[in-house]
């Protein structure tokens, strides 16, 4: 488990260089609600546009999750935790008027990157974001 980074992962680094490259400007790693102990990977705070890299596993992606084989009532609990906390991440942001931006760890860089910049710079529809 300590191998396991909560930041700076190759996926959240290949999207920010994109994002930077592309002259936008963030925090990382930061609250955006700043009484809720949630976490957002990268943050635009004047849009209010909050970014999460989500690993496929921890997440459980719909396209990539193999179910463990060993210990699996245990580990099929805590994907499904993470998941129930997404969820009620995504609603606690949305109330505070802020839009989410979810990317899965295996999306082309390229792609997620259009698609964060595009919600940055007005030009999406936020339903489609999470």
């Amino acid at each position: 488990m300590r191998g396991n980074r909560s930041r700076d992962t190759k996926p959240e680094l290949r999207l920010r260089s994109l994002l930077h490259q592309w002259g936008l400007r963030y925090r990382v790693a930061a609250r955006p609600l700043p009484k809720v102990r949630r976490t957002a990977d990268i943050v635009f705070s004047k849009v209010k546009v909050a970014v999460f890299v989500d690993g496929c596993y921890w997440h459980g992606c719909p396209q990539h999750l193999r179910p463990a084989t060993v210990n699996s009532g245990f580990w099929n609990e805590k994907i499904a935790a993470n998941r129930a906390r997404d969820a009620e991440t995504n609603r606690l942001l949305r109330e505070a008027g802020w839009t989410v931006v979810r990317v899965w760890e295996h999306e082309d860089p390229a792609e997620a990157a259009a698609r964060v910049a595009a919600t940055v710079r007005g030009e999406a529809a936020p339903a489609d974001q999470a």
